[in-house]
């Protein structure tokens, strides 16, 4: 198979005949015919089927199509990106993938204040456990960033052991519930699931098939199947749904002074097993300079945010709903 039986097939697709491909490629019609034919002997398909109106594509030729496609514009921004750089240094690359946490972004900040060369492509994902290790697993990530609890530690741990990927711990905090300042329990010095009951529960969503292990929330055995359930994709909607609703959600509990929001508050939940939030990466792979510079600032953060969380905890209950009280991040 090469790239230009791709265009073939490509080109046949848009122009709905093997004549007006050809005649758009400058090319003969039984040269494409006879390209076209030995690509589907290779494969053992068939493409389309021929008619006095032109081809049809058959499913196997549509799915190969929607391939054919994406490999030809990877080869494209491939020949772009290589040829605009042509005789100058190739940009210095890092990328974090992370489940949604604000220490994780304060770090990366950090990192972007530290590190500005005229040519780099510096990239920051938040997005669910499951990709963040797809990411580091696949190399489209350097570092990966997750948490690991007593409910899902094994079947995460699996996974992790099958790909040859290794979770370095940053450390182990108490989980929390987030809700909205003037909340009906936004008073409360620390929470039990019971007195949970009743509240809309915020959840970050996943693709199907994916499981509960992998979720972004804290897992509360009584909460597996909220009666109420808002799911949202990102960290601003969120936020914006917990601070506009009486809905509540839960997580590590770690604040970042810089990103910190003060419509929403973090209460400890009790009686429940420690967060184990940690770095990936492949266990093979060393980490590059500014690999090991990201995972110190990350240290760096973490260390801020416990000692800022515990000073936010410590004031819970002191202020009416009218009082200032600090913010929340998941």
């Amino acid at each position: 198979m090469t790239f230009q039986q791709l265009v073939y097939v490509v080109e046949i697709s848009k122009c709905g005949s093997i004549n007006k491909a050809a005649h758009k490629l400058f090319l003969s019609q039984s040269g494409i015919s006879t390209a076209v034919k030995e690509l589907e002997e290779e494969l053992g398909i068939r493409f389309f089927e021929r008619s006095n109106r032109g081809v049809e594509f058959t499913p196997e030729g549509k799915e190969f199509l929607s391939y054919a496609v994406s490999l030809l514009q990877q080869k494209q921004r491939i020949e772009t990106l290589y040829g605009e750089s042509r005789g100058t240094s190739a940009p210095i690359r890092f990328c974090v993938s992370t489940q949604r946490y604000p220490f994780t972004e304060a770090a990366f900040l950090r990192f972007l204040a530290q590190n500005q060369e005229n040519r780099y492509r510096y990239t920051i994902k938040e997005t669910g456990m499951d990709m963040v290790i797809d990411d580091v697993y696949d190399h489209r990530a350097d570092v990966g960033v997750i948490f690991l609890t007593e409910l899902t530690e094994k079947i995460i741990r699996r996974l992790m052991d099958a790909r040859e990927i290794e979770f370095h711990e940053l450390a182990s905090v108490s989980p929390c519930v987030y809700l909205r300042r003037g909340h009906p329990l936004s008073l409360r010095k620390s929470l039990t699931e019971g007195e949970l009951t009743g509240y809309p529960y915020v959840s970050f969503e996943h693709d199907q098939g994916v499981a509960v292990d992998f979720s972004e929330e804290y897992q509360m055995l009584s909460f597996q199947k909220p009666a109420q359930c808002i799911n949202v994709n990102n960290r601003a909607t969120a936020m914006n749904v917990l601070a506009a609703t009486n809905a509540f959600t839960t997580g590590s509990g770690l604040l970042a002074r810089e990103l910190a929001d003060p419509r929403v508050l973090s209460i400890p939940l009790d009686s429940a097993s420690p967060i184990r939030l940690g770095w990936i990466q492949s266990k093979y792979a060393k980490l590059s300079p500014l690999g090991e510079q990201f995972v110190s600032l990350l240290r760096s953060s973490v260390e801020d945010s416990l000692v800022y969380t515990e000073g936010v905890h410590q004031r819970l209950g002191r202020y009416d709903t009218d009082g200032p009280m600090d913010g929340f991040s998941i």
